[in-house]
């Protein structure tokens, strides 16, 4: 390289870094702009996360295609140590990573030689499926291509400087692919050819290091601390608020959200497999998780804009509650995201549990909620009823709260408010209490408890709504009032203990209250009855109910992970002969459309998503269909008599199944 290259490449190189370390810079300074959340705690469990999914790729490669990105991903890691040296060789020519010893130099260059080619196969099979064989999942961008282009000019222009100058590149011995272009390009005129195949490399390099951050791929940036700051547990739930006169409730601004939502925003790769599980997207719903991501990362770009330009000198700080937004957060431009899709959520969780970088959509979805509900007043007309019932007869029905016995009235039912000391609370719930369908299940539970010998109670009339649906639906205020009425009246009774049947009782007692301060042992019914079965407290007869399927609700298995109790259960009660499985059960079951407060509200746009897994269920052929939920017991039986298939299917509580089988 003459002196004059030198010196135009050290004004390039140097130029660069200094852009992409500004533009690096603009990048922590925008997620500061996010409220305090710490993240900052378990570093060492962090660290190994960081290493397992971030550098180890898990939920990557645990879908086919991963593989490709898996290897792309390795590909530039290896290749991160050859362009360094490449770089740097730039302005100071005698430089060298040859120190580190002559065979694991060698390895090095045999590395970077071997993964040029694998990464440049990896291009190649990812523009060939983008042609050919996309998923409706992946978006046919420009940009993609552009990137892709970029990655392939690299690989090319590395080998072509190193087949260039066969003759003096001494490194050719340790690089095979290299060494095979090289006897095939000769060696005539090979020096003007390796000058233009390193400018072309040097230049496409620099460029492609400062485009990331204004590119799809920014991801390539965030990726990584995305996994290190991630929750160490699938989010069940959200901060709680303290109201306090004057104080802003829920998330209007994109800045009111805390920074590892920010961070968030600037993570998602975009790889579409949050939209290709959302129930919602698969029915036609407005609501695309990846989309609503996508749309923060514009808006907080767009608005961060005018903040920094009001402050440039406090670039780190938290951005204040009334900060002028250009672009509002909700229902403006493309950089919005609009109230339909926000009402349209169900809060199943399955985009969080298969976002390769932990992306937490769910909480985000509630907490705009919430500014909808408790600052606007604006959500959908049937919510009205609910509410008020809600909040003045503690239940969505708005039936009298002394009704909350009538299931028990023929029956010997053990009551805390008569002095019975019991080990443990059965949380009945309110459609435990007041749907007549699922009564049946809160019998066949006191059945169970009875037949086991169980110390038990209910609280009755004094027993009101957990919640669930209110906080998921962004009421705040009306389900903070209600959860401390039920803890007070819980912890004066001296519980412990609490069993429930309804995964929405289940994990709001068990999470949700948990920021109230309590420490109760929360159990579902499933959990419960399989651990009397193989103690041997209940013996279930094998008593036929045909061909059965369970379905996973997906707050019992997504948030709870409890797969194989009901699975347990349902073999103990047959004989051995477990449930035939859904085309998507397990980790993979789609939801039953109910949750997120979903249950009180009408599906008015696209299809049914009660009906589409009613239908994914009948496939099956099954004679039962077995739930664990008693949502999931409303939509299925919804479902079955729309698909006019009553007669020949029935749908089960796993309680039931039990009941039945020790008679």
């Amino acid at each position: 390289m003459s002196s004059l290259e030198r010196l135009i490449f050290a004004i390039i190189f140097t130029g660069s870094i200094v852009f992409f370390l500004k533009n690096i810079f603009r990048l922590i300074a925008t997620i500061c702009l996010g409220r305090w959340d710490n993240r900052f705690d378990n570093l060492w469990a962090r660290f190994g996360g960081m290493l397992k999914y971030g550098f180890g790729q898990f939920r990557v490669v645990s879908e086919k295609f991963g593989i490709n990105h898996f290897l792309l991903f390795w590909g530039f890691m290896v290749l991160a140590f050859a362009n360094l040296e490449f770089l740097v060789a730039g302005v100071f020519p005698r430089f060298s990573l040859n120190f580190i010893g002559e065979y694991p130099y060698g390895i090095l260059l045999f590395m970077a030689d071997i993964m040029s080619l694998v990464v440049l196969i990896c291009v190649v099979v990812a523009v060939v499926r983008r042609t050919l064989f996309r998923p409706d999942h992946i978006d046919p961008t420009l940009d993609s291509y552009f990137i892709l282009a970029l990655v392939a000019i690299l690989m090319i222009a590395f080998f072509g400087m190193h087949a260039c100058e066969a003759g003096i590149d001494t490194r050719l011995a340790w690089m095979p692919v290299s060494k095979i272009l090289s006897s095939i390009a000769g060696h005539e005129g090979s020096h003007t050819a390796a000058r233009a195949f390193w400018w072309i490399h040097a230049l496409v390099l620099l460029f492609f290091m400062n485009y990331l951050p204004y590119s799809k791929h920014l991801h390539v940036l965030t990726a990584i601390p995305s996994c290190f700051f991630r929750s160490p547990s699938l989010v069940s739930t959200v901060p709680r608020l303290k109201f306090k006169k004057g104080k802003r409730f829920g998330v209007s601004k994109v800045v009111q959200f805390k920074w590892t939502d920010l961070l968030d925003f600037m993570s998602c790769t975009e790889c579409g497999r949050c939209q290709s599980v959302c129930p919602a997207t698969n029915t036609d719903k407005p609501l695309n998780p990846k989309q609503v991501i996508h749309e923060g990362k514009l808006n907080i770009f767009k608005n961060s804009r005018t903040i920094f330009s009001a402050r440039p000198k406090d670039m780190l700080a938290s951005a204040p509650e009334d900060s002028e937004m250009v672009v509002p957060l909700i229902n403006g431009s493309d950089e919005s995201v609009s109230t339909d899709a926000i009402w349209s959520c169900t809060t199943c969780g399955a985009c969080m549990q298969v976002c390769p970088v932990f992306i937490e959509h769910v909480p985000k979805i509630v907490e705009m909620r919430q500014h909808l509900v408790m600052e606007k007043a604006e959500f959908p007309e049937e919510l009205i009823t609910f509410f008020e019932n809600s909040e003045q007869r503690s239940n969505p029905w708005g039936i009298a709260p002394s009704d909350r016995t009538k299931w028990a009235s023929e029956l010997n039912v053990p009551l805390l408010s008569d002095g019975v000391k019991a080990e443990y609370l059965f949380y009945v719930g309110c459609s435990g209490a007041f749907d007549s369908r699922v009564r049946q299940v809160t019998i066949a539970v006191t059945r169970i408890l009875n037949a086991a010998g169980v110390s038990w109670a209910i609280l009755g009339t004094e027993e009101k709504c957990c919640g669930d649906s209110l906080r998921r639906l962004g009421n705040e205020y009306v389900f903070d009032k209600m959860a401390r009425e039920n803890i007070e009246t819980i912890e004066k009774y001296d519980i412990k203990k609490i069993i429930t049947f309804c995964p929405h009782c289940f994990t709001t007692l068990k999470n949700d209250y948990k920021q109230f301060g309590t420490s109760f042992e929360v159990i579902h019914h499933t959990q419960f009855i399989n651990s009397l079965i193989k103690k041997g407290k209940i013996r279930p007869l094998s008593v036929s109910n045909g061909r059965t399927v369970y379905h996973d609700s997906c707050y019992l298995c997504r948030y709870s992970e409890i797969y194989s109790e009901p699975r347990e259960i349902i073999s103990s009660c047959s004989g051995g002969e477990g449930p035939v499985e859904m085309e998507r059960s397990g980790e993979k079951s789609f939801c039953c459309g109910a949750g997120g407060g979903r249950m009180w509200m009408e599906e008015l746009i696209g299809k049914r998503i009660y009906l589409e897994r009613t239908r994914e269920a009948l496939k099956t052929n099954p004679s039962t269909i077995a739930v664990a939920c008693p949502y999931c017991m409303t939509m299925f039986e919804d479902g079955v008599k729309d698909e006019k298939a009553s007669e020949n299917v029935k749908v089960k509580d796993i309680a039931e199944i039990v009941a039945e089988s020790i008679k």
